[in-house]
């Protein structure tokens, strides 16, 4: 049978906000106690006393993700470059057996301009492409006949180039993506390569993002 500390630990531990904003102590532990309580008795099966829950919220041990911020800091915001692109759209088809004749058509189109932002995603049943907003014509042109499931303009992006060392340490699309949610800005598209990661924002939060993420990186 789990004790009154194995259940708050359980409960804390699924919930990353909570536990970091706990460790940073930004959390009130009474307030906590009586949130969580109706869970604990539940795990327990018997009523439990808000001073006991406060009592194993304060015994509660940092995780090794909370243990290790610092290194999933480091890793990835070393590098220092963060590139910006403003003037973007975003476009969202269902995937079709027509489908990579467009896009081969589009990447033809483009060419080798390097002034262009362009990337494509596919899933298993849709494909994603952001790309300059001054191609907007020619994407909605050559994918008419497709079938668009979703479309949105006036976005930019920041892209962050991650070391090698990434892949290795857990933790690290959530240190860089939490930031962005605590600050309630939506995140549009997030494409990611192995040492690459982008975050698509609309404009209007383009400067907020940049900010938050600078302010990470001098912290």
């Amino acid at each position: 049978m789990k004790t009154i500390q194995q259940a708050v630990t359980t409960i804390i531990n699924k919930t990353p906000f909570i536990e970091e904003a706990l460790y940073d102590k930004l959390i009130n532990v009474s307030s906590l106690a009586r949130i969580i309580k109706p869970e604990v008795e539940q795990i327990l099966k018997k009523e439990i006393k808000d001073g006991a829950i406060m009592m194993a919220i304060n015994r509660l041990s940092p995780s090794s993700v909370l243990k290790t911020r610092r290194n999933i800091k480091k890793i990835a915001l070393s590098s220092g470059d963060f590139i910006m692109r403003s003037d973007l759209c975003d476009y969202t088809f269902k995937n079709t057996p027509t489908l990579i004749q467009k896009i081969t058509k589009l990447l033809n189109d483009i060419g080798n301009d390097s002034d262009n932002f362009f990337t494509i995603s596919q899933g298993v049943f849709e494909t994603n492409i952001v790309l300059s907003k001054k191609l907007q014509a020619k994407i909605e042109e050559i994918f008419k006949d497709e079938i668009s499931l979703y479309s949105i303009t006036n976005l930019a992006s920041i892209t962050i180039k991650l070391p090698k060392s990434n892949v290795e340490q857990s933790g690290v699309y959530y240190f860089i993506l939490k930031q962005l949610a605590w600050a309630d800005i939506p995140v549009q598209e997030v494409i990611s390569t192995t040492h690459e990661i982008t975050i698509v924002v609309k404009e209007t939060d383009i400067k907020q993002a940049f900010s938050i993420l600078m302010d990470m990186k001098l912290s």
